[in-house]
């Protein structure tokens, strides 16, 4: 027997739930989408009208999906993505591409290289609604629901599709009055002696820098006083004569080339490239490929 539905959610419910899900609670996702949480709430409860099933559990420290709760999920996902793509193909988005595109990268590298970049994308395709987010973790894209990462380091989620963008190495490098205090490194044992200044960023060995000399990798155990999960706080000891670093010569280039820090071992160094990563599902979006092709010319007028 068959039935007409009177009602069909509605995709701005849908997204409104899918943002619930992601944020874990009503007044993240409100503050997200920049609703008030009682009109969330009530998006909620009109979504599961129509479907005519609970889609959450509610209690004070989380948000759970019940069984109807992860159906509704994996189909809010189809059908909002089959809208864009929709929405692509109509609009002709090779050449005017439109709506939403959510980004994500490192801190640093973030706010001095990719907001700008960012910048110049939205002026160039108005009809794109960007949101950049940056982290100092490992982001799942997917989960996360990013269309893309910015990613500096070669350790790439095998999943995903990534192009590189422009080529960068990390180097070793010290202010002057560090060194003629404390003697300049001749080779890799020597850093050993050293003050060194420790990065823990992403998954990386904590106090384990790879580096490679003509080709051949090499690894050193490193320690130091002061170390950090930020590159800008490490940077900036390095600069007060706190010890050595190795860093992306995206970041130190122009302190190098203003005496401010001297390279150490310039025959050693670490392979750091910059990369953009996004799911297989997007890599035909027309947004994405126009955001991506955009960001490989930008990044190639850097010069590392």
């Amino acid at each position: 027997m068959n039935t007409v539905r009177d009602q069909l959610p509605l995709p701005e419910d849908l997204r409104v739930f899918l943002t619930v899900i992601r944020k874990q609670s009503f007044a993240g996702a409100a503050d997200e989408l920049g609703l008030s949480p009682a009109y969330v709430s009530k998006r909620i409860q009109m979504l599961e009208g129509v479907l005519q099933t609970k889609l959450l559990h509610r209690t004070t420290r989380r948000i759970a999906l019940t069984d109807d709760g992860e159906r509704t999920q994996r189909w809010a996902v189809r059908i909002l993505g089959d809208l864009d793509d929709l929405f692509d193909e109509l609009s002709q988005a090779r050449l005017t591409p439109r709506g939403q595109l959510h980004i994500s990268s490192s801190f640093g590298f973030g706010r001095n290289h990719v907001a700008p970049a960012i910048s110049a994308l939205a002026e160039r395709y108005p009809e794109l609604e960007i949101r950049l987010e940056v982290f100092d973790r490992v982001v799942d894209i997917v989960a996360e629901g990013f269309d893309l990462e910015i990613r500096v380091g070669d350790d790439l989620p095998g999943q995903h599709i990534s192009k590189r963008l422009v080529t960068n190495r990390r180097v070793l490098c010290a202010s002057a009055d560090y060194l003629a205090r404390r003697g300049t490194p001749t080779s890799l044992e020597d850093l050993q002696q050293h003050d060194c200044l420790v990065l823990k960023e992403r998954n990386n060995a904590f106090g384990v820098w790879q580096l490679e000399r003509n080709g051949k990798a090499q690894s050193v155990r490193v320690s130091g006083p002061l170390s950090s999960n930020n590159g800008e706080i490490v940077l900036q000891w390095a600069l007060n004569d706190r010890g050595i670093l190795l860093r992306s010569m995206w970041d130190v280039k122009p302190l190098l080339e203003q005496g401010k820090l001297v390279q150490v071992l310039p025959d050693y160094s670490e392979s750091a490239n910059v990369w953009a990563v996004y799911p297989t599902r997007l890599s035909s979006s027309a947004k994405l490929r126009v955001c991506v092709e955009f960001l490989a010319e930008h990044f190639r007028q850097l010069s590392l």
